[in-house]
């Protein structure tokens, strides 16, 4: 049987911890238990979700673009459980309207980026021996859509790094989740009806009839994390939409 707390007293890092996805994955590790340290490159950011998260979280700046940056925080901190990379920062256009320069930061920023946090962590033997490092892609890989190629591109180069590193860093367990349309705060740009009007068509295109929400993709997460027999695998959790 498996722990019915496997969490509590954990330390899980949660890189891109302070919106979206990651917030939420750094909400539900702390009530299972964990003590939770979220990384962020905006340091105000960062303490605005220690303050929502409570006296029991801390939190550091944290540029995943910046190898240097990223060697220093880990020579700082004590050694996880459980680290999560959701961090990106990522521009989406068709191929000859996107330009190199936006290409190549957004490659850098989500793929090299969790490039960077696995391969200083390891380096600086700052996971646990049956801890895990769990990715977050994004179903795209498997369901490209027109004007959106490079976007396929990173989060399928995300996917194949899973399934790598699960092999070079066993017996730490390497996974990836990889989401669908979820209800963060990068769509608060758009009006509020337009905004009501994606989300609503899109729950009417897909299976599962609802969009996503970051406790969907954080339950995944925490299912990663506790359980030791989870390694080298994706899951997709998108309502249905690499079907739709």
């Amino acid at each position: 049987m498996l722990e019915l707390r496997p969490l509590v007293g954990k330390r899980v890092l949660v890189v891109g911890g302070t919106s979206g996805i990651g917030f939420g994955v750094a909400e539900a590790a702390q009530t299972f238990g964990a003590k939770v340290v979220v990384a962020s490159r905006s340091a105000d950011k960062v303490a605005s979700a220690i303050a929502r998260l409570g006296a029991e979280a801390s939190g550091s700046p944290l540029d995943t673009t910046n190898a240097a940056d990223i060697d220093t925080f880990f020579a700082a901190q004590a050694p996880f459980d459980h680290i999560i990379v959701s961090a990106s920062k990522t521009k989406v256009a068709a191929v000859t309207e996107l330009a190199l320069d936006d290409a190549y930061q957004s490659m850098n920023s989500k793929f090299w980026g969790a490039y960077r946090i696995a391969r200083s962590a390891m380096l600086a033997a700052k996971l646990a021996e049956h801890g895990s490092l769990t990715f977050v892609s994004g179903f795209l890989s498997i369901r490209p859509k027109k004007g959106a190629a490079i976007q396929t591109a990173i989060n399928a180069a995300l996917e194949g790094l899973t399934r790598g590193l699960a092999l070079e860093c066993a017996p730490i367990r390497v996974n990836c989740v990889s989401p669908g349309l979820v209800k963060t705060e990068m769509y608060d740009g758009l009006g509020g009806d337009s905004r009501q009007s994606m989300f609503d068509g899109a729950a009417d295109r897909l299976p599962a009839g609802l969009v996503g929400t970051p406790d969907h993709i954080a339950t995944q997460v925490m299912a990663f994390l506790a359980n030791p027999y989870m390694t080298g695998s994706t899951v997709y959790v998108d309502g249905g939409g690499a079907l739709a």
